[in-house]
C-alpha cells in the first residue's frame, strides 16, 4: 500500500535502492544507466524509479537532505515495500587534504552529534555503521571498474550553516583530528541507524563536491550529472 510520501505499490520497488539526496540525480541515474525504468513515486516531488542494469532489477530513488528526510523515505522503504539495502550516493565537503574534489568517499561509519538516533529508538551511541558486507562488495565493484576510492569515517550533520566561531581547532577540525573524519554530508548516520533497527543493510558513498581545507567547489549541475564514478560503483555491486 503507498504511504503517506510514496505512492508506490508493493512489487514496483527492487529489493535494492540507489538514494541520492537530490531528486533529480536520481532521474539522471535512471534515464543514463537503466535499462526500461518506470517510474513509481513522484510525491511531493521526490523522484523513484525502478529498471535494470546488466539484467539486474535496481531502483534509484532521492532521500532529499538531512537525516530527518533520508529517515523517512528509507525507514518506509525497509519496512513498508520490503526492501533490503539502500546504498546513499551523494555529495560531502573534505575535511581532508586526502580527499580532493570528486574523489568518491566509502563510509565506514557515520559520526554525528544528531538526537536522531536517540528519539527514534533510544540509541545513545554518537557513531553507527554500514553494513560491512555491503562496503565489501561495494570494494570489490570499484576495483573491477579501475575506480579508486577513499575510506574512513564522515561526519553527518544536522547543520548546513554553522555560526561562525573564532575557537581554535574549530569545530570541523576536531572532528578530523580526533575521530578521523574525512568529510560531512548530512544523511548516513540516519540511514545506517534505520538499516541496523530493522535488520537491514546500508553503505553509503560520496563524492567531494567542495573542501574546508580548498578552494574548489562544484556546481549545482555537477552534482546532478557528474558525480558518474559512485553511481558506477553502486549500480556494479546491485543484485
Amino acid at each position: 500500500m503507498p504511504t503517506p510520501h510514496n505512492e508506490a505499490q508493493k512489487g514496483q520497488i527492487a529489493k535494492t535502492v540507489l538514494m541520492p539526496g537530490d531528486p533529480l540525480r536520481a532521474k539522471f541515474i535512471a534515464d543514463t544507466f537503466l535499462e526500461n525504468p518506470k517510474q513509481f513515486n513522484n510525491v511531493r516531488g521526490m523522484l523513484g524509479f525502478t529498471g535494470t542494469y546488466n539484467g539486474k532489477q535496481i531502483s534509484v530513488m532521492g532521500g532529499g537532505m538531512g537525516m530527518p528526510s533520508i529517515g523517512i523515505y528509507s525507514y518506509e522503504l525497509f519496512t513498508e515495500y520490503d526492501v533490503d539495502r539502500i546504498i546513499r550516493i551523494g555529495s560531502a565537503g573534505s575535511y581532508s587534504e586526502n580527499a580532493k574534489i570528486y574523489d568518491v568517499v566509502l563510509a565506514t561509519s557515520a559520526v554525528s552529534e544528531s538526537s536522531y538516533a536517540l528519539t527514534q529508538s533510544g540509541f545513545t551511541g554518537d557513531e553507527t555503521f554500514p553494513s560491512e558486507e555491503l562496503n565489501d562488495r561495494l570494494r570489490k565493484a570499484a576495483s573491477d571498474l579501475g575506480i579508486h576510492i577513499q575510506e574512513g569515517a564522515i561526519h553527518s550533520s544536522d547543520v548546513f550553516y554553522r555560526q561562525p566561531s573564532d575557537a581554535k581547532p574549530s569545530y570541523w577540525e576536531k572532528l578530523r583530528d580526533e575521530r578521523g573524519c574525512l568529510a560531512v554530508e548530512m544523511e548516513s548516520f540516519a540511514l545506517f541507524h534505520n538499516a541496523n533497527v530493522c535488520g537491514k543493510e546500508a553503505a553509503c558513498l560520496l563524492t567531494i563536491s567542495d573542501s574546508f581545507v580548498s578552494p574548489e567547489i562544484t556546481t549545482p549541475e555537477e552534482r546532478q550529472n557528474c558525480f558518474t564514478n559512485m553511481m558506477k560503483i553502486a549500480l556494479e555491486m546491485a543484485e
